[in-house]
């Protein structure tokens, strides 16, 4: 992966804490970025080599760090219509199986991160309400109505969760939910760990205010 394909030299140096990187002058369609470090696109394509089944997912938390509600709910309606929101995939040569659910991804090159600790880290509330509303149990009279409209004008539907993950319960590879997350970040994300509607106990979870 770090090796020149034309010579076949490492072409590797290592960033100023120790990392590693693989540096080269980028020209696209939004110009030439000089210094840019192409290692973790070889990483993530390298890895989806191996599993292709997971790009729809990585999209999936594309669209919840850029905030794009449509994509995600073109995703996930698509799903729907062509009965794969599980997508079964060989993990390993003698053909053992698991399955992906889309909204309950972790990102394997991400810390483990859900979409609503990449929507909390990117500061996309109308993500993360989207994501209480198809992937927690957070009752529905704990959301504005502004939320519950645009859901309905958006086509966003809300399965049965009983015997399905909450989101709120996942954690990444730091341990931290995606309220642990919220805490440390602070700014507009104060009222919502103040409400706990990030918190998966239903009696303590405070109404919208």
């Amino acid at each position: 992966m770090v090796q020149c394909p034309n010579c076949s030299k490492d072409v590797s140096s290592h960033t100023a804490s120790g990392g590693e990187q693989v540096l080269c002058n980028l020209n696209n369609e939004g110009g030439l970025q000089e210094g840019f470090d192409i290692l973790p696109i070889l990483k993530e394509e390298s890895y989806l080599r191996a599993f292709p089944e997971e790009r729809r997912c990585r999209a999936f938390l594309e669209f919840c760090a850029e905030g794009d509600v449509g994509a995600i709910l073109d995703l996930i309606n698509g799903d729907k219509g062509e009965d794969h929101k599980d997508v079964t995939m060989s993990s390993n040569e003698e053909g053992a199986a698991r399955t992906i659910d889309v909204l309950r991804y972790q990102d394997p090159m991400g810390s483990l991160s859900t979409g609503l600790h990449v929507a909390i880290s990117n500061g996309r509330e109308e993500i993360a309400w989207l994501l209480l509303f198809v992937a927690s149990s957070l009752e529905l009279h704990f959301f504005p109505p502004d939320v519950l409209e645009a859901a309905q004008i958006l086509g966003a539907t809300r399965e049965e969760q009983t015997g399905k993950v909450d989101i709120r319960i996942l954690e990444d590879s730091s341990h931290r939910t995606a309220e642990n997350l919220a805490q440390q970040l602070g700014g507009v994300w104060e009222s919502w760990v103040r409400s706990e509607r990030l918190r998966p106990i239903m009696d303590s979870i405070l109404p919208v205010v």
